[in-house]
């Protein structure tokens, strides 16, 4: 069935061997590894670096996959979340160059897939960006068909912070959006790291696109939303997102979890699901942390078997 796992990045002070640790330690069958380049985070939850794919020989893949075993726990896929469609030309280089990097890790883990972003220049229209997309992603997914890893692209429009107005800086954020993206790019090695909250605060349901979309959702991310009604009505769906809205952990916001996990397995869905903690009530210390996770895992477990 569905395996329940988590997203490393909330551990991000935590060495890999201690993130594993911990996943067996708390009845977690799974973990997303963070797979950031070695330097400054960009962002709140980016900059993490617990499998480093540039230093990733034979050695220390001999390394992980034994550490893994003795642990009993797996990968669920490899996350790196740039905006590979950066309007900057020379990041967006390196970005690309990176996922690559990222899917070569993969393939020599044996983990299935990898987690990113498509990317957005936010000042630019849907049909400019779909142009740009056209131009850098068939590389990439070649790459990963090459190497028999699925690329999972996460459908967070990316539109927090006043950098990324007016538009965000992720096109994949919408079911519309998915067709186009799946019609320019048919690949089978090409779908989506599902994510319900987004399409709760951006006024979308979020149920109906699983039915839709089940044969294109790779991986699972297990965030809640809670909308903040009296601000909306205050500022509007013009004003950047998080003035009306906040993450929350799983059950404690407006998404319908029942709903969710029931169509989920309906659809045929048989991999991980990952608990992603930005809950920013759960981020004083280290303890506050574990119990984020601990207390996700054991609401998530009215849905998903957790041995």
């Amino acid at each position: 069935m569905i395996s329940l796992g988590f997203v490393s990045a909330i551990l991000g002070n935590k060495s890999f061997e201690e993130v594993v640790d911990f996943a067996s330690a708390n009845r977690f069958a799974c973990v997303e590894m963070m797979c950031w380049p070695i330097g400054k985070a960009e962002r709140r939850y980016a900059g993490v670096t617990h499998v480093d794919v540039d230093r990733l020989d034979a050695a220390e893949v001999g390394r992980i996959k034994a550490l893994l075993e003795k642990k009993n726990v797996f990968i669920s896929g490899l996350g790196y979340y740039p905006n590979p469609l950066d309007e900057d030309e020379a990041k967006r280089g390196v970005y690309v160059e990176h996922i690559k990097k990222v899917i070569s890790g993969a393939s020599a883990l044996g983990v299935p897939v990898v987690n990113t972003f498509i990317g957005r220049i936010p000042t630019k229209d849907p049909e400019y960006n779909f142009g740009l997309f056209k131009e850098v992603w068939p590389s990439i997914v070649k790459h990963a068909e090459s190497r028999s890893v699925k690329i999972a692209i996460e459908n967070c429009p990316m539109y927090f912070s006043k950098d990324e107005w007016p538009s965000g800086k992720n096109l994949a954020y919408s079911p519309a959006h998915f067709r186009r993206m799946f019609e320019l790019i048919p690949s089978r090695s090409f779908g989506l790291n599902y994510d319900p909250s987004h399409l709760v605060w951006q006024m979308m349901d979020c149920i109906k696109p699983i039915k839709e979309f089940k044969d294109r959702i790779f991986h699972v991310h297990i965030k809640d939303v809670k909308l903040d009604r009296a601000k909306l009505d205050d500022v509007g769906i013009l004003a950047t997102p998080l003035e009306y809205h906040s993450p929350r952990l799983p059950g404690m916001g407006d998404v319908d979890w029942a709903a969710f996990f029931s169509t989920l397995v309906e659809s045929g869905y048989r991999g991980p699901a990952c608990i992603e903690v930005e809950d920013k009530n759960y981020e004083r210390d280290e303890g506050d942390v574990k119990t984020a996770l601990i207390q996700s895992r054991n609401f998530v477990s009215q849905y998903i078997v957790v041995d």
